[in-house]
């Protein structure tokens, strides 16, 4: 499951009317494959300095924080960058709320919130491991004029090391 939204509804919400599946996020299934040996990294990929943003629904919500870690750091052989807040105190990109389809009329947008929060970190790469949190960070450091800054998901960063 690549949604963190969508895994917590399958693993989580449906339960309430008789469905339990097992379900896990992409990035614990490609964290296993390379930990197996069925998905090799022939060489590690340089994204310069490498954060994370957990995700509310994979992280607060699930309590899923060390694999998409543990594999972008087998990815980029970096050690990351932790964002000011994470893991059980993250804060949120905005996008799970709504926010991204919505115009803010008091205050600062979310996202931009969070993304001047990743910058003042310095880091070359924003991972994430949601396509809301995601599309919210790529629209924030756009809008920020950061355009050194990569935003990636831990899935595309994977697949730069498997094919190189």
């Amino acid at each position: 499951m690549q949604c963190p939204h969508c895994l917590t509804t399958l693993k989580n919400d449906y339960r309430q009317y008789g469905l339990q599946l097992e379900v896990i996020h992409h990035s614990q299934l490609l964290l296993q494959l390379v930990q197996d040996g069925r998905l090799t990294l022939p060489k590690t990929v340089d994204l310069g300095r490498v954060m994370y943003h957990d995700s509310c629904y994979l992280g607060r919500h699930n309590s899923i924080y060390d694999e998409p870690r543990e594999a972008l750091a087998l990815a980029t052989g970096a050690e990351l960058v932790e964002m000011p807040r994470n893991r059980e105190g993250a804060f949120c990109c905005g996008a799970g709320g709504g926010r991204m389809w919505m115009e803010e009329f008091t205050g600062d947008r979310i996202n931009l919130v969070r993304a001047a929060e990743a910058l003042e970190q310095k880091p070359d790469t924003i991972c994430t491991a949601c396509p809301y949190c995601l599309t919210m960070f790529d629209d924030g450091i756009k809008d920020l004029k950061a355009d050194s800054v990569q935003v990636k998901d831990v899935a595309e960063v994977l697949a730069e090391a498997v094919l190189r």
